[in-house]
């Protein structure tokens, strides 16, 4: 499939603010499952443009504006053509849960398996992932039943958070939004060995109107297999992948500081259209 997305992020100051320093993670990275054909990074004010790769191999566009400044509009455009990915069958029994603990021997992964900003692996969230999994001893039929929990337990309410809620307010209050549901089964998976990282991007349909969140988890002799919690399914070609890490604040897509009013206003605008061809 191909699809052309416009993604745009506002900003309008009380009073004008300066030296403002950013970064923007919406550049998304080929594999095998998709290709970027074409990205524009578009900055106004205007402003030198430079990137680099972070740890986890994303791509980072970052960008300074020293003089007083009253809005700020970061936009990209971008056309990605992506692969239909085989889905593993929902009964597979893939790798025992018990030989779990070999999975931190794979190259990098030990950041996905510990706490992060968002994700705490308490007492409490090692009881929800053990009685969510009672009885099942495959790593991937684990995985499937920690997704089903969290999809069962947490009701979508939009506004229902912010970009700053951690996991733990969410069990407690039960609901949120697509990153709230992935911080939650991140959580889950790691507290039982399983490597888990957090995925931003888009579920490209034309209905979409901003970024989406999933995870993906790591199954030993397969690989990472991508996780819906938010709509309970396994990835396809309809999401477009943009940045990993271990939770949203590796992959946050503009981030930034500057000198002036706290006082501003934020509006977010995604545009998805699938392209013939």
């Amino acid at each position: 499939m191909k699809w052309e997305i416009i993604h745009r992020t506002s900003y309008a100051y009380a009073s004008p603010v300066h030296n403002s320093f950013n970064e923007a993670r919406l550049q998304p990275f080929s594999d095998e499952w998709q290709t970027v054909d074409y990205f524009l990074l578009k900055v106004l004010p205007a402003a030198r443009l430079r990137h680099h790769h972070d740890f986890y191999s994303n791509v980072v566009h970052h960008f300074e504006i020293v003089e007083p400044h009253n809005t700020l509009m970061v936009e990209s455009n971008l056309r990605v053509t992506t692969k239909a990915r085989p889905l593993l069958a929902l009964d597979a029994t893939l790798f025992s849960l018990s030989r779990i603990s070999e999975a931190a021997r794979e190259p990098r992964v030990f950041d996905f398996l510990q706490e992060s900003r968002f994700v705490d692996l308490s007492p409490e969230v090692w009881r929800f992932a053990l009685d969510a999994t009672d009885g099942i001893t495959d790593t991937w039929q684990a995985a499937l039943a920690l997704m089903g929990f969290v999809h069962g337990t947490l009701k979508y309410e939009p506004n229902s958070t912010t970009a700053h809620t951690h996991a733990r307010e969410v069990l407690r209050d039960k609901r949120g939004v697509c990153q709230d549901f992935a911080h939650v089964l991140i959580g889950l998976c790691r507290v039982l060995k399983i490597p888990a990282l957090y995925v931003s991007g888009y579920l490209a349909t034309e209905a979409a109107s901003a970024t989406h969140a999933w995870v993906e988890v790591l199954i030993p002799g397969v690989g990472w297999r991508p996780l819906d919690p938010t709509h309970n399914r396994e990835a396809d070609e309809n999401y477009v992948k943009i940045a990993v890490g271990r939770d949203y604040s590796d992959v946050a897509p503009v981030t930034g500081t500057y000198k002036g009013t706290t006082e501003r206003k934020m509006e977010v605008n995604v545009k998805i259209e699938r392209l013939n061809g």
